[in-house]
Parts: C-alpha cells; sequence; structure tokens
C-alpha cells in the first residue's frame, strides 16, 4: 500500500524561491506540493481550499504579510505545522523568533540568501524537508492518540507513563546544562523567565541555531529574565544567576575551575549534523562536574544529546526531559526517556518549578549573585 504523501503548500512573493522550494520538495518521494501562494491573502484562500499538512511561509510579503498571515492561520488551524522562511542576518533571526512566538512550528534559511542555486537545493534537503517529515509526524501521532482515545470511550487511554517529579529531586546540582532544538526557543521562553534573579547555580545551554540567531536569542531572553541570559564566548566565566547560550557554528564545552567553571568554544567536526552540538557540552559537563550536574532535554528533532546523556547517566548525574504533549518535536527528549536514562519526563509548565525545587539546597546556603 502506497503511503500517503505529505502536503505542502509554498508561500512566497517571490518567483524564483517558490519554484526551487516547490521543485526541491516535488522531487521527494514523500511530499507532493500542492499548491503555491504569492501572499498572506491568496495563502489563506489555498488553505482553505486545499487543505495542506504543512505550510511553508516567508514572512516579508505585500498584501498580506507573514506574520499577519501566521495569526490568522493559528486562529483557524492551531495545529496546522508551519515553517517560516527567514533571512540569514540578525534581522532574520528577529523575524523568527518573533514568528516563532506568534505560533510557527520552525523556521528556516530563505534559499534566496544562498548565492549558488546548488547551496540552496542542498539547505533546502538537508533542513527543510526532515523539518516538514518530523513535524507531521508529531501531528500525525498527536492525531492517532486522540482517535483511539475517542474510540474507546468506555475504556479511556491512560496518559503516558512519566517518571516521578518535583518530590525526588536528589541532590542540589552545581551546573544545569539544557539542549534542545526544534521547539526550543518557544520553550526556553517559557522556563527560564519564571526563574528568580536569585537562581544559585548556572545555566549552560546549546540551541541549535544558526551563527546570526543565537545572539538575538540571548538578547531576547535576557530582556525577558530576572537571571542574566547571554551568547557565550571563549574563556566566559559562568556563574550562578546566569545562563550561557552556545554561539551558532561553535560547539561549547565547560571546564571546571576553582571559581566555578570556564566555557571553551570549539569548530571541530559536526556531531549529529550539528554544530552546536548538545553531546560535547554533556561530555564535558559530565567530565568536570560529575553526579552534582542536572542535564535538561527540551523538545527537538533528532536525537543529539543521546550519547551525552549516557556519559552523564554512568558518573551518576540526573536526566530530565520535556514531554511528548508538551513538545513540539518529540525526538532529542524521546530518545533519552526511550533509552531508560530520564529521571523525570515533565511538561514544559512543571520546569521552573522542578529546577527551584532542585537548587533550594543551595539558595539556602547563599550561593547565588546579584545579577
Amino acid at each position: 500500500m502506497e503511503t500517503q504523501r505529505i502536503r505542502v503548500l509554498v508561500v512566497d512573493d517571490s518567483t524564483v524561491v517558490r519554484r526551487i522550494v516547490a521543485k526541491v520538495l516535488g522531487d521527494d518521494p514523500r511530499i507532493e506540493v500542492v499548491g503555491t501562494a504569492v501572499n498572506g491573502k491568496v495563502a489563506l484562500e489555498k488553505v482553505d481550499a486545499l487543505r495542506p499538512d504543512v505550510v511553508t511561509l516567508d514572512l516579508e510579503m505585500p498584501v498580506i504579510g507573514g506574520l499577519e498571515a501566521l495569526a490568522e492561520l493559528r486562529r483557524r488551524s492551531p495545529d496546522l505545522p508551519v515553517i517560516v522562511f527567514s533571512a540569514a542576518d540578525e534581522a532574520g533571526a528577529v523575524g523568527a523568533l518573533t514568528a516563532l512566538q506568534a505560533g510557527a512550528s520552525d523556521y528556516t534559511t530563505k534559499p534566496s540568501q544562498l548565492a549558488r542555486i546548488a547551496d540552496a537545493v542542498d539547505a533546502l534537503q538537508q533542513d527543510l524537508i526532515p523539518k516538514i517529515l518530523a513535524l507531521h509526524a508529531t501531528v500525525r501521532r498527536t492525531q492517532s492518540r486522540s482517535t483511539l482515545a475517542r474510540s474507546e470511550s468506555r475504556a479511556p487511554l491512560a496518559p503516558a507513563p512519566r517518571r516521578p517529579m518535583l518530590a525526588d529531586t536528589g541532590s542540589a546540582p552545581e551546573i544545569i546544562a539544557i539542549g534542545t532544538s526544534t521547539g526550543g526557543p518557544k520553550a526556553l521562553q517559557a522556563i527560564l523567565p519564571d526563574l528568580p534573579q536569585s537562581f544559585p547555580v548556572p545555566i549552560v545551554i546549546v540551541q541549535h541555531m544558526p551563527a546570526a540567531f543565537t545572539a538575538t536569542l540571548a538578547r531576547s531572553l535576557d530582556q525577558r529574565c530576572q537571571i542574566r541570559v547571554q551568547e557565550a564566548y571563549e574563556g566566559a566565566e559562568i556563574r550562578p544567576g546566569e545562563a550561557w547560550i552556545a554561539p551558532g557554528d561553535y560547539h561549547m564545552t565547560v571546564e571546571r575551575t576553582a571559581g566555578g567553571g570556564r566555557l571553551h568554544l570549539d569548530q571541530g567536526p559536526k556531531e549529529n549534523s550539528c554544530r552546536p552540538a548538545v553531546d560535547p557540552l554533556f561530555r564535558s559537563v559530565a567530565k568536570s562536574f560529575g553526579a552534582r550536574a542536572l542535564a535538561i532535554v527540551l523538545t527537538g528533532m533528532g536525537s543529539d544529546g543521546l550519547e551525552g546523556a549516557r556519559a552523564l547517566a554512568q558518573i551518576g548525574a540526573r536526566i530530565v526531559v520535556q514531554d511528548e504533549a508538551t513538545s513540539i518535536v518529540w525526538g532529542m527528549p524521546g530518545a533519552i526517556a526511550n533509552a531508560k536514562l530520564a529521571a523525570h519526563v515533565l511538561g514544559q509548565q512543571e520546569f521552573a518549578s522542578f529546577l527551584e525545587r532542585s537548587v533550594a539546597a543551595r539558595t539556602s546556603r547563599g550561593t547565588a549573585v546579584s545579577r
């Protein structure tokens, strides 16, 4: 039986971009481009008529722009995956983060930003297609569970088993390491602002993002948070009450020092097709902090962080992952949960409270610094 292809609507005011994207997606046997649109107004009409499974959406368009169209799409179809195109620069990063806050599922670099057609095609194949597949799979699983639950009305589905939470927080960590990818910016925006300025341990974060985007993400979070959030730089001393985000295109590792810890950056080979990758950070945290580390894996595509989590688990560190229900894509956290490495599986809304409880013993000793 032939598998039904994923129906995609391509929305962009550039004829060249529409042609390139439609060609690349149409050449993949798993995807069918059911239509294209030149602006947000036409896109909304075609979504109603064609019922696509996924929409790719440019942000800068005439008549009705991408953000306005996104808002209306979210009102009509809350679960429809929407991947926005953004420029690979600071302005594009701001636009992408704004779109994510407005409900976009993910983003990718606009193919017209690449000088060679071959590079644009390769970027779409390596980045856009996997995101379409992952987001569609997530929606299908959610729909299947809902359908099954409705069909078994006399015996409703029990919720997925979850590991103990909140009550068993273990010993207070000396560092918190977070890894995330697809959906990560929204998850970080939901969790970090709830942490108090007096948070008594440093936080180090790998978010899969291009070079131009991580500094913008750090600034956006810093404006929202009571703790200080910065993009990492070589030799940075990490301190309580601070969070550090690995810069795009650099792996980030941490070295323990007498004063707490120091960050190091490198452009070594990509791991899990990523740079920055979560695994190098987790391995360094395991080596430097051992069992006094707490690792968090939030929503994300793929399995980056799994091998680093194994290293952490071997030396007794705790690993906590986001649950499937609140993840945009349950790839990274799901891989760790399925490997039985997670001490806790939490909903996005539970993390801030969990983290505060986890570090409560250190708070009582007055280890925090003022911002």
